[in-house]
């Protein structure tokens, strides 16, 4: 069938070929981990259950994760090797099932995941995604998502294109805000750790602090401030621009006066969540895709 699981709509079938994802219809798995640096509210002593697939709808410039999101690393898995995958991740004590960057395989991990919770699965399904989503593709995650980790990366077009050859993006990015606020409610908490709701993150860029003012106003203007937590991120790093004569813009880290205007008005439109110490913007976060 043709593949319309992303914005892009590419209309691949993806059991002969593969789509703008760069993928094919099996879920390819690069990494599965504990991951100890997602949000406090998803990850507490245990980590995250983290299952990174390769592939993505997006071409991000200064994408820290490029030898998964265009390098096809890792291996393709099966539905009941998924399920089992997600089981083991129980097993092991992690707080959640963290599900990163899954849209373009997400046929595949809502059987994976139904087949785990027949078998026992207890943890809360995070949704760890892009925010370059549908509403469709939202919709047929109900009953099976818990908790929405999604980026908001751009307000302008513009700067959509540009950075992730996406002009759509933020059109597409609001309205999956939308439609995931609407789905799952406002926050709940049970033990100190998130148990529904929604996170947006926003990776403050270079150069682009007016850009990510507007990104929160949109976010409090659609969905309103006390229905979801902001994870406003500084731990922009240069190392992975490729092209660096073409995005000089990109070539450097933030500054403090950048990342304080975008904290600033984040506060002002009463947004609770969490904010990142500059210290973060270092490689050594990155997880390692061997």
């Amino acid at each position: 069938m043709p593949c319309t699981l992303c914005p892009r709509r590419c209309g691949a079938d993806r059991a002969a070929s593969r789509g703008v994802c760069g993928e094919s219809l099996l879920p390819r798995v690069a990494k599965i981990m504990l991951h100890r640096w997602e949000e406090p509210c998803v990850c507490a002593g245990g980590g995250a259950g983290a299952i990174f697939f390769s592939g993505c709808p997006l071409r991000c410039v200064y994408c820290q994760n490029y030898a998964v999101s265009r390098g096809r690393v890792g291996e393709e898995y099966g539905v009941p090797r998924l399920a089992e995958a997600m089981l083991g991740l129980q097993q092991q004590g992690a707080d959640c099932l963290d599900l990163v960057t899954p849209t373009h395989f997400a046929d595949a991990i809502i059987e994976a995941v139904g087949l785990a919770k027949a078998g026992g699965l207890r943890l809360p399904v995070v949704w760890n995604t892009s925010g370059y989503e549908t509403v469709e593709t939202v919709e047929r995650l109900r009953g099976v998502v818990d908790i929405y980790l999604t980026d908001f990366k751009y307000a302008s077009p513009a700067l959509a294109e540009r950075c992730s050859a996406a002009p759509d993006y933020p059109e597409a990015a609001l309205a999956a805000l939308k439609a995931m606020v609407a789905q799952i409610g406002p926050p709940a908490f049970e033990d100190g750790l998130l148990r529904r709701g929604v996170i947006m993150r926003h990776l403050v860029l270079p150069g682009a602090w007016r850009d990510s003012v507007d990104v929160l106003r949109l976010a409090a203007d659609a969905v309103g401030a006390k229905n979801l937590l902001v994870s406003l991120m500084a731990q922009y790093v240069p190392d992975f621009v490729e092209e660096r004569e073409k995005f000089p813009e990109l070539c450097r880290r933030i500054t403090t006066y950048e990342y304080n205007k975008a904290r600033d008005e984040c506060l002002r439109l009463g947004f609770e969540g969490y904010f990142q110490d500059r210290e973060s913007a270092a490689k050594a976060y990155t997880p390692l895709f061997e």
